[in-house]
């Protein structure tokens, strides 16, 4: 069994930040793939980050202000969030990946909230 467990949301006024982490447990190590989503309300949900063993990618409108890690050793994902917007209030999820070819597994979500 795999548990995935997200934390760090909350609110912040904007111009604020958050650091989001994502813990891998249970019978996985190593994970291949950590991909961070959002969902806003209304809106689909949208891949904001990703980090692989060798390569990190950002969508657009979060480049600059988001920076995505991750500690092997603790197979766990880090969202490091600065300049947060008003746009930017969603609920986070992780994806975990074993490999490239899945299983893939996901976290319950973490909600962030920007406004004053």
């Amino acid at each position: 069994q795999v548990n995935i467990v997200e934390s760090g949301g909350g609110l912040v006024q904007p111009g604020g930040s958050l650091r989001l982490s994502c813990a891998a447990s249970g019978s996985i190590s190593n994970a291949m793939l950590f991909r961070w989503y959002r969902q806003a309300p209304g809106n689909q949900r949208e891949l904001v980050a990703s980090i692989s063993r060798d390569k990190s990618w950002y969508e657009d409108s979060v480049k600059g202000r988001f920076t995505v890690s991750r500690d092997n050793a603790e197979n766990t994902a880090y969202l490091e969030m600065r300049n947060l917007k008003p746009d930017d209030t969603a609920v986070y999820r992780c994806n975990v990946w074993e490999t490239l070819h899945g299983p893939d597994y996901w976290g319950q979500g973490t909600q962030v909230s920007v406004s004053l």
